[in-house]
């Protein structure tokens, strides 16, 4: 199936819920032949069309209105909605130009002509009266330029009828109204000689054929639309066809459930990466779905152990599983905004939702590191690209990343995480090279930075050659970039320790780390005799035993290794090395503080 049908499919799912403004939902399910709009004004009449009132709404709040092929996607062109609409459709704010007015009272004429609710009634004589500008004006709601026009004549406004059948009703939640538009338009198409009828590529039956989709399904991206076609003239639809049904012909009712579908998803449960990429995955029955760019585990709060985080993954699953069995599907589509006009769909899949629970727990069970604090967990693919390409910025140190950036590569990651493909090398090594400058970084973001890059080195070592690297320190790994990189944790931790309590200066293994990764035989030689003149006399008897000892096996397992190799560049693994060294030194201290304590 194709991401039109599953749209559809959750469209019939969430019927129960079509036309409702759900508390907690930042946008209802529109109905057919129904759009979702911004309203600036609501003003209430009496069930006679009586003014009582207007009044300015608040920003952000969207409601339900009735809207035709044409209205839904006009620019330029007069195509009133049918029932709420703006100041410039609803009153005659311009004598000399009536034709949207005169537009918007033949079409609700006709639409009360044919089901006669009392509601279009109440409506069609206030706006027949044209006082409404009268009215505004004197609850000060319009907004006048210097030469008296209107400027906020593009204002939506809507309707509330007071006193009919004893109670107050605002038209846009009105179900009955919204099934009588319904009917009343689709027998309209149905019934219209000018309408196409022919093969709905969707459901493959034989309807009404769309001649405009919706715009706006990504609400940022108002004008953006999936499917269009305006190729009319000089090089007609690249020589291809001589119109565009002959590219693709889809129902009205098939493009309106599948579009409406879409922006309810994309409105409540879609996020944003980056410049104009949208994410949404989902459930077409409702039930609720991990994000694929956030690890299983992001909400456990105990410390897990190496040891127990296979167990504590797979009960998590067991949780999702018992909502979202093997017969369940999910759906995953990330769209673009290519112009201002047009919406891609840069991604798609469909899986079962035991395959993609099963995706989900294989990654954080190969991309994860061990944290001396809060135990093993796995970064959420935006902290990867975030420390990968960006920049720390300001007095509060937070790590700034272009938003072209994030967008282009986030996708790439959740690819990979979705699809069990190979980590990318390029983020990888971007991620390990920007731990050669730690000293660019608050002491939180050097923490950060380097689980990441732990984390994602033992992803990419297992996708690329099946390796496993434990999350422990391994004073016996025969890894020559590991050895180098515990060498130097420990030359940083003996200089360290004789700084005085709030000295914050930095140690010169960090200040020549960049070197140090490119040359490291020879740069820890220098270091080693720059600690043993200026920083072994300040260090305790005990302590320099105890380095001397630590530095005698690295160096030990270090010695096997070849001149010729000996100082060239280190490779990735380096930084596991690093990580675990410090962490044992720091951790050895904080044992030693508690035991004295």
């Amino acid at each position: 199936m194709g991401l039109f049908q599953k749209a559809i499919e959750t469209y019939n799912e969430m019927k129960s819920i079509i036309g409702i403004e759900e508390e907690g939902r930042k946008e209802p399910l529109a109905p057919i032949a129904h759009i979702c709009a911004h309203p600036a004004i609501e003003i209430s009449i009496d069930c006679d069309g009586n003014f009582v009132k207007a009044e300015k709404l608040p920003e952000g709040k969207k409601i339900i209105i009735p809207a035709t092929e044409e209205s839904a996607g006009r620019t330029s062109k007069i195509a009133p909605h049918p029932l709420c609409d703006q100041l410039c459709y609803i009153s005659s704010i311009d004598p000399s130009k009536k034709e949207k007015y005169i537009a918007y009272i033949a079409q609700l004429s006709e639409w009360y002509e044919n089901c006669g609710n009392p509601k279009l009634k109440a409506v069609l004589k206030y706006v027949s009266e044209n006082t409404l500008l009268k009215d505004l004006e004197s609850a000060d709601l319009l907004d006048f330029d210097e030469r008296g026009g209107i400027k906020n004549s593009k204002d939506l406004v809507c309707w509330r009828i007071l006193g009919l059948d004893g109670k107050d009703s605002a038209v846009w939640t009105d179900k009955d109204l919204h099934v009588d538009f319904k009917n009343y338009y689709l027998q309209k198409l149905s019934s219209a000689g000018t309408v196409k009828k022919a093969l709905s590529m969707i459901s493959g039956d034989v309807e009404a054929i769309a001649k405009q989709h919706l715009k706006g399904v990504v609400s940022s991206e108002g004008n953006a639309k999936i499917i269009s076609s305006n190729d009319e003239h000089n090089f007609t639809y690249r020589g291809r066809f001589v119109d565009s049904d002959e590219a693709l012909t889809i129902g009205y009712e098939d493009s309106q459930m599948a579009h409406n579908a879409l922006k309810w998803l994309i409105a409540n449960q879609g996020v944003s990466f980056g410049t104009g990429r949208w994410l949404v995955c989902w459930n077409p029955q409702g039930e609720k779905v991990p994000e694929p760019y956030m690890p299983l585990l992001q909400f456990k709060e105990e410390k897990i152990e190496p040891s127990d985080y296979k167990d504590v993954l797979a009960k998590a699953i067991a949780g999702y599983k018992s909502t979202l069995p093997s017969g369940k599907g999910v759906v995953i589509a990330a769209f673009k905004a290519a112009t201002s006009g047009r919406l891609a769909i840069t991604y798609y899949n469909e899986l079962q939702g035991s395959d993609f629970l099963e995706r989900l727990k294989h990654w954080d069970e190969t991309c994860c590191w061990s944290d001396s604090v809060k135990g093993v967990s796995s970064p959420s693919l935006i902290d990867i690209i975030k420390y990968a390409f960006g920049i720390e910025r300001g007095k509060d140190a937070h790590i700034e990343v272009d938003k072209k950036i994030l967008s282009q590569h986030i996708q790439r990651l959740i690819v990979c995480r979705v699809e069990k493909t190979a980590f990318p090398f390029d983020i990888m090594n971007t991620l390990v090279h920007k731990t050669y400058y730690l000293e660019r970084y608050s002491i939180h973001n050097r923490g950060q930075l380097l689980f990441t890059a732990c984390c994602v080195v033992r992803k990419y070592k297992y996708d690329k050659y099946k390796e496993i690297w434990e999350m422990t320190l391994n004073p016996e790994k025969r890894d020559r970039s590991y050895q180098f990189g515990r060498l130097l944790a420990v030359l940083e931790k003996i200089e360290r320790d004789t700084f005085n309590q709030d000295e914050q200066r930095e140690t010169n293994a960090i200040r020549m780390q960049s070197v140090f990764v490119q040359r490291p035989g020879e740069v820890s030689e220098k270091l080693i005799t720059h600690l043993k003149n200026a920083y072994y006399p300040r260090l305790k008897m005990g302590q320099r035993i105890k380095y001397e000892q630590l530095l005698g096996q690295i160096f030990q397992m270090l010695s096997e290794e070849s001149e010729e190799a000996y100082n060239k560049p280190l490779g990735e693994t380096y930084v596991l090395g690093y990580y675990l060294q410090k962490n044992n030194l720091y951790q050895k201290n904080e044992e030693k503080l508690n035991e004295q304590t």
